[in-house]
């Protein structure tokens, strides 16, 4: 009897644990059956936890959140944390980077215009202005060329009457006087001059004299570029006769200052003692001064005095002021020359 009760005992519960598995299947890794102690019949159904294999779910710390990623930015360029400031010195040092760089890319660029530029060696040119070097190949050039002759560019330029006229000075006849012509072109191909005007200034650049000349042929080239004469001035000039006679009667007994004098005395038909003549163009220091043995009037006018003259259309006014300030500029040095070399004359 005992025998048929436990048998029957057995039988229900394997009834009770099929049915139960037929309700409730198991997952696989999601839970577990763990049997009740003591013989308990329920079935236990285990949840799922983060156990460490030596410590309990409780003890076991939360996940480590995820890195912020201004974190992952606050790094120097060497891979350690800044705690926030190395942004800012990423920053400055990417400026301080960049402003080396730009540096640099001028400094190259200044070599590579230094490189460009004509050398001052190359700058070879005699005799010519100054202005046609920079037309033709560039301002630095010109100023080479301006160096190498002499002329002055950093000083502050006066204007060209302050220069070559004394203010409040004696307007009359003194014992040095400049003299200049402007000429006109006659013949076939206008290659022959007669004088168009004539000026003579004093000492002190003043004008003492300025007279148009009718012309004795007919005029074929009138140069008014360079001469600035037109033919309305020389038509109702003074007579050549006149002329000739009253630039005479002034040069007597003078000093005769000008630039190229023999071309002046030529077409005036006139003569004047040697001793007496002061020709910029030929005055030695000054052809040693701009090294060309011709020396222009303008060359001349921007070398020794700073000022340019002929920029334009000639003016004979002006040509003799600057003549005559020219020889007043060595006046005594030219005089003192004139003396010992007529001296030397009369010992032999």
């Amino acid at each position: 009897l005992l025998k048929q009760k436990a048998n029957a005992s057995n039988e229900s519960l394997s009834t009770c644990q099929t049915d139960t598995k037929k309700k409730h299947p198991l997952k696989v890794g999601n839970s577990q059956e763990v049997p009740a102690v003591n013989g308990n019949r329920n079935v236990v159904k285990a949840k799922p936890t983060n156990k460490m294999d030596n410590g309990s779910a409780k003890d076991n710390p939360p996940l480590a959140k995820p890195k912020s990623k201004r974190v992952g930015t606050d790094k120097s360029l060497n891979g350690t944390r800044s705690n926030g400031k190395g942004c800012q010195e990423k920053k400055k040092n990417g400026n301080i980077l960049k402003e080396k760089g730009e540096i640099k890319h001028k400094r190259r660029k200044a070599e590579e215009h230094v490189e460009q530029q004509p050398k001052e060696a190359e700058i070879w040119f005699d005799d010519v202005d100054p202005k046609d070097i920079e037309a033709a190949i560039g301002p630095e050039a010109a100023k080479i060329a301006r160096r190498n002759l002499g002329l002055e560019t950093g000083q502050s330029k006066q204007s060209v009457e302050q220069v070559l006229v004394k203010e409040k000075a004696s307007e009359g006849l003194t014992r040095a006087v400049a003299m200049d012509c402007e000429m006109v072109g006659v013949g076939p191909k206008g290659e022959d001059s007669i004088v168009a005007r004539v000026s003579i200034v004093n000492q002190f650049g003043k004008c003492v004299y300025d007279k148009y000349v009718k012309p004795t042929e007919k005029v074929t080239d009138y140069r008014t570029a360079v001469s600035g004469i037109r033919p309305e001035k020389i038509n109702t000039g003074e007579d050549f006769k006149t002329v000739q006679k009253e630039v005479a009667d002034i040069l007597n007994g003078r000093i005769l200052v000008g630039h190229a004098l023999h071309n002046d005395l030529k077409v005036l038909f006139l003569d004047h003692p040697k001793k007496k003549i002061r020709d910029t163009q030929r005055y030695k220091p000054f052809r040693q001064r701009v090294k060309t043995a011709r020396p222009s009037l303008k060359l001349l006018c921007e070398r020794l005095l700073n000022v340019q003259v002929q920029t334009s259309e000639h003016c004979s006014i002006q040509d003799a002021q600057a003549a005559m300030r020219l020889y007043t500029l060595e006046k005594k040095k030219w005089e003192a020359a004139v003396k010992n070399k007529s001296n030397n004359k009369n010992c032999k």
